[in-house]
């Protein structure tokens, strides 16, 4: 298997690791400019050439994964008798350079209750972006193949549940997750919110709705015995003021604005060098 496989299968299960590339070679050296190698907590993929280069850049490349450091590193080696070997010794006369980059894999995470109209042009958009995207509704024809269908060619990995309780996914939401609750039925929206609320690691919360709504939620929330800074948690209602439209697609792009600071940033600390 090349090293690009395993790069991508350790991406696809979040493993962190580090990929150190021979950077340049000046005389002799076991092998070329521009060999890889994956480096994980625990195993190491490819080759640049073994011995005593090779074990050292592993033991270099465990010690950046340990301090997460974000810059990627460059290292000189001599392959000479008089240099520094602490795993034994070559000889091949050369000098290399290696560099270490971090990649920490990482795929924020938006859950949509309820896939009507605004949910769908909301997904449709998300889709776009490098993300892991939960559809969660309670009727199983929004969820139907015909409708999601489109959602698969994008870049984001799609999960979909059907949930005739929809707060119990809620309580299988990664850490940090973001949600947005728009259902068909305002007392699903209010059991979403409420279980929502009464974790203390998730990231946005956006409750479609007018200000009404929000004042009525707000009451029964507090009788539940969730606190006004609980409530200050959430969103309401949701999207940018840059639109006076209620049409599903503005709304759509109106919520995505708002939740790009959170997901590109989220994204892009995938590859932590860069």
């Amino acid at each position: 298997m090349q090293w690009f496989e395993h790069l991508a299968r350790l991406t696809e299960q979040k493993v962190p690791l580090v990929l150190v590339t021979l950077l340049s070679v000046r005389g002799h050296a076991p092998r070329e400019a521009g060999a890889k190698m994956l480096v994980t907590a625990e195993e190491a993929f490819g080759s640049i050439g073994g011995g005593n280069l090779e074990a050292t850049a592993v033991a270099l490349a465990r010690r950046m994964l340990e301090s997460q450091g974000r810059a990627p590193q460059v290292h000189t080696l001599r392959l000479t008798e008089q240099a520094p070997a602490g795993y034994g010794v070559q000889c091949c006369g050369g000098e290399v350079q290696i560099l270490l980059e971090l990649v920490v894999p990482v795929r924020p995470t938006v859950a949509i209750f309820g896939v009507g109209h605004v949910g769908l042009a909301l997904a449709r958009v998300l889709a776009l972006l490098p993300i892991e995207l939960w559809l969660v509704d309670s009727r199983p024809g929004m969820l139907a193949e015909e409708r999601l269908g489109v959602l698969y060619q994008d870049q984001a990995r799609l999960r979909v549940f059907e949930a005739p309780i929809l707060d119990a996914v809620v309580g299988d939401l990664p850490a940090g997750a973001h949600l947005v609750i728009m259902t068909h039925d305002h007392a699903e929206d209010l059991f979403v919110l409420e279980a929502a609320l009464r974790r203390g690691d998730l990231g946005f919360v956006g409750l479609i709705g007018s200000a009404v709504k929000w004042r009525n939620f707000q009451q029964k929330l507090l009788q539940q015995g969730l606190s006004q800074a609980d409530l200050l948690r959430v969103t309401c209602p949701i999207g940018l003021p840059i639109t006076q439209s209620k049409a599903p697609e503005a709304i759509a792009i109106a919520t995505a604005a708002q939740l790009l600071p959170l997901l590109v940033g989220a994204a892009e600390a995938r590859l932590a060098s860069g």
